[in-house]
C-alpha cells in the first residue's frame, strides 16, 4: 500500500432502529386531523419510539456491536471511533467513552475520536473526520468507525409526527465499495434559529417550522451550485454538471415530502442556469419562472408544484428507493442521511448499484450543510466487498416487518414517561425487555451517582433469555 490510501470509503454499514412503532394513521385519527396529513402531506406511515429501556447510549452500544459481530471485524483492527448526535444525556461524558465498554475486554483503548454534535449534520461531520483521519499522516493503518445515532422527539404539535430514532454505524477505510469523491464537497454554514434546544431539562427542541423548511432549501440551493462548479472543474469532459449526473440523489429526511420537494428544487436550479434559447425544448411552459429570484421562491406553491411535475421521474428513480427507513421509522436526526444509503442499498439490485454515482445532501439546523458523492465501485460479483455490505443489510426489511405496534395513547404516555425521568436518579426504567430485538442493549438502571448500567438482551437458540 502506498503512503496516499487509495479508493477510501465505507466497507462496512450497520443499522439499529426501536422494536416499537406507532402508525401515523392512527397518530391522524388520535390526534383529530385531517385524514392523510401526516401519511400523504408528510410522507410518513409509521414512526419508531423507543421506551425509557433505550437511550442514545443502548442504540449506539447495539449498532456497534452489531457492526463488529456481522463482519467479522477485529477489536484490535480499530484505530478511530466517532459519534455524531444530538442527543445527549451528559453534558461532559462522550457516547464515544460509553463505547469503549466494548473495546476494553479486548485490551484495545488507543482509539482516537470523540463526539460531534450540530442538530442533524453531527454524524456527517463525524464522517469527514474519519475519512480525513485515514487520508492524514496520523493514519496507523487501522478502519474508523463512525456512528450517527438520535432519538427524535418533540412536543404535542405539528411537529410530533416528524420524531423518530435510529442508528447507523460505518466502517471507515481504504479500497471500499462506496468510495467518497474527492474535490467536489460543498459547504454551506450560517446563523440561524430555525431548531435548537436550549432547555437541558427537556429532550423537545424550539422550532420555527416555516424558518427551517427556508434554511433547508437555501442551504440546499447554495451547496448544490457550488457542488456543481467543483464537479465541473474536477471533470473537463462534463462541464455542465446537472441532475443527470447522478445515478440516485439522497437527502437528511425530516419528512418524505421534503425530500420530494427537493428534486424538485434542484431541477429550478438547473432551470435557471440553462440557456434561454433552450428553455421552450427543455422546460416547455415553463418560461414564466425565469426570472424568479431563487431567494424569493421558497414558498412559491406555483413554482414548487412544477417543477416537483417535471422532476417527478427523476425522484421516482433516484431517490424514492432511499426513503424506505424514513417512511417507516422517521426521522432520525443524524442517521436520516445514512438511513437513506442503507435503504438505497437494499431497494436496489446489486447491477444497479454497482459503478454509480450517488449524490448526498446532509443538513443540520442551526446551520450545517454539504452535498457531496460517492462513487460505488463496479465490482459485483459474489465475493466482492460490495456484495458482503448488501448481504448483510438483508434482514433490514425483516427487522421491520418484526416490530411491535403500539397504541397512539401508549405512545403519548411513553413520551410522558421519557419527560418525566429524563433527569431523575436513581432510576429503573419500567419498559418490557422482552419487547426488544435480540442483541439490544437496554438501560437497566441509573444509580444515586447518575451513572448509567446497561446490559445485552441474549436470546437464546431455544427462545429463552
Amino acid at each position: 500500500m502506498g503512503s496516499w490510501p487509495e479508493n477510501v470509503g465505507i466497507l462496512a454499514i450497520e443499522t439499529a432502529f426501536p422494536s416499537l412503532f406507532v402508525d401515523q394513521t392512527e397518530l391522524e385519527q388520535f390526534d383529530g386531523v385531517s385524514s392523510g396529513k401526516y401519511t400523504l402531506g408528510l410522507g410518513q406511515d409509521k414512526m419508531g419510539i423507543c421506551s425509557d429501556r433505550e437511550d442514545i447510549n443502548s442504540l449506539c452500544l447495539t449498532v456497534v456491536q452489531n457492526l463488529m459481530e456481522h463482519y467479522d471485524i477485529k477489536y484490535s483492527d480499530i484505530g478511530r471511533l466517532e459519534v455524531g448526535t444530538e442527543t445527549i444525556v451528559d453534558k461532559s461524558k462522550s457516547v464515544k467513552s460509553v463505547l469503549m465498554q466494548l473495546f476494553e475486554p479486548h485490551g484495545v483503548t488507543d482509539i482516537d475520536g470523540i463526539d460531534t454534535t450540530n442538530a442533524c449534520y453531527g454524524g456527517t461531520a463525524a464522517l469527514f473526520n474519519a475519512i480525513a483521519w485515514v487520508e492524514s499522516s496520523d493514519w496507523n493503518r487501522r478502519y474508523a468507525i463512525v456512528v450517527a445515532a438520535d432519538i427524535a422527539v418533540y412536543a404535542a404539535g405539528p411537529a410530533r409526527p416528524t420524531g423518530g430514532a435510529g442508528a447507523v454505524a460505518m466502517l471507515i477505510g481504504p479500497n471500499a465499495p462506496l468510495v467518497f469523491d474527492r474535490h467536489v464537497r460543498s459547504t454551506y454554514m450560517k446563523h440561524a434559529y430555525d431548531f435548537y434546544k436550549p432547555d437541558l431539562t427537556c429532550e423537545y427542541p424550539k422550532v420555527d417550522g416555516k424558518l427551517s423548511i427556508e434554511c433547508y432549501l437555501n442551504a440546499l440551493d447554495v451547496c448544490y451550485q457550488l457542488y456543481c462548479k467543483r464537479a465541473a472543474k474536477r471533470d473537463s469532459k462534463e462541464p455542465l454538471i446537472n441532475l443527470d449526473h447522478f445515478d440516485y440523489l439522497l437527502f437528511h429526511t425530516p419528512f418524505c415530502k421534503l425530500v420530494q420537494k427537493s428534486i424538485g428544487r434542484l431541477g429550478f436550479n438547473d432551470f435557471l442556469r440553462t440557456s434561454p434559447d433552450l428553455i421552450p425544448q427543455l422546460y416547455p411552459g415553463l418560461d414564466n419562472f425565469k426570472n424568479v429570484e431563487l431567494n424569493n421562491s421558497y414558498f412559491d406553491k406555483d413554482l414548487e408544484k412544477a417543477f416537483t411535475t417535471i422532476t417527478k421521474g427523476t425522484f421516482e428513480k433516484k431517490t424514492k428507493p432511499s426513503l424506505l427507513m424514513a417512511n417507516q421509522i422517521g426521522n432520525m436526526y443524524t442517521a436520516s442521511l445514512y438511513g437513506g444509503l442503507v435503504s438505497l442499498l437494499i431497494n436496489q439490485n446489486i447491477e444497479q448499484i454497482a459503478g454509480s454515482k450517488i449524490g448526498l445532501f446532509s443538513y443540520g439546523s442551526g446551520l450545517a450543510s454539504t452535498m457531496y458523492s460517492i462513487t460505488v465501485t463496479k465490482d459485483s460479483n459474489d465475493n466482492s466487498q460490495l456484495n458482503k455490505l448488501i448481504s448483510n443489510l438483508k434482514n433490514v426489511k425483516t427487522k421491520l416487518e418484526q416490530r411491535l405496534k403500539v397504541s397512539p395513547d401508549k405512545f403519548i404516555s411513553m413520551l410522558e414517561l421519557r419527560q418525566q425521568h429524563l433527569h431523575k436518579a436513581p432510576f429503573k426504567p419500567v419498559g418490557i425487555v422482552e419487547d426488544l430485538f435480540p442483541g439490544t442493549y437496554y438501560l437497566v438502571e441509573i444509580d444515586e451517582m447518575y451513572r448509567r448500567h446497561y446490559r445485552r438482551h441474549i436470546v437464546s437458540s431455544n427462545g429463552t433469555v
